[in-house]
C-alpha cells in the first residue's frame, strides 16, 4: 500500500513488483492448500508446530520484499538485490517445508498429492537456488516471470484435475 502511495516518488523495480505478486499468489495458494487440514481429527503438537513454523517462514519470505518503513526516495532495485540472498534463502526453506506438508496430506488421506507436484516443487526449488546463487539482473527477470507462470499453471492444473476427478 505504501508503495502505491509513493508511486510518483519511489523508484519501483518491475522484478520486485512481480515478486510481490508472486508472494501474494503463493500465500493465497498455500492458504487454500492448508484448508485440507480441517479434516484432520487427531493433531499432534509436533505437526501443529511444523504448520505454524511453515506459516512463519511464509511471512518472513513476504516480509523480505519490503523495508519495514521506507522513504519516498527508496530504490527498490537496490533494496531487492541487497536482500536477495535472504529472500531466496527463505524461499528455499519454504519450498523444502512444502514437501513434507504436501506429502503428509496425501499420507493422511486429506488430499491426494497432485500429479504435477514433483515437477512443480522441483521447479520452484531450482528457481530459489538460482536466485540465491546469482545477482545477474537478466536472470532475475526470467526467474520472477518463471515462478509466476509455474505457480499459476500448477494451481490451474491441480484445480482442473480435482474438477475432473469429481466429474467422474
Amino acid at each position: 500500500g505504501r508503495l502505491m502511495q509513493l508511486r510518483h516518488e519511489a523508484q519501483p523495480y518491475w522484478v520486485h513488483i512481480v515478486w510481490t505478486i508472486n508472494a501474494l499468489i503463493y500465500v493465497l495458494g498455500i492458504w487454500w492448500g492448508m484448508y485440507w487440514w480441517k479434516d484432520l481429527q487427531d493433531w499432534s503438537v509436533a505437526w501443529f508446530f511444523f504448520i505454524a513454523a511453515y506459516a512463519i517462514v511464509l511471512f518472513m519470505w513476504a516480509y523480505m520484499l519490503f523495508p519495514q518503513e521506507f522513504s519516498p526516495e527508496v530504490d527498490f532495485e537496490s533494496y531487492f538485490y541487497a536482500n536477495r540472498r535472504w529472500l531466496f534463502g527463505i524461499q528455499t526453506v519454504m519450498c523444502l517445508m512444502d514437501i513434507p506438508e504436501t506429502l503428509q496430506k496425501g499420507a493422511m488421506h486429506l488430499r491426494p498429492t497432485p500429479a504435477p507436484y514433483p515437477w512443480f516443487i522441483a521447479s520452484l526449488l531450482f528457481i530459489s537456488l538460482v536466485g540465491l546463487a546469482t545477482s545477474r539482473r537478466r536472470i532475475h527477470a526470467v526467474l520472477c516471470v518463471a515462478w509466476l507462470a509455474i505457480v499459476l499453471c500448477y494451481m490451474f492444473l491441480s484445480t482442473l484435475a480435482r474438477i475432473a476427478g469429481h466429474a467422474s
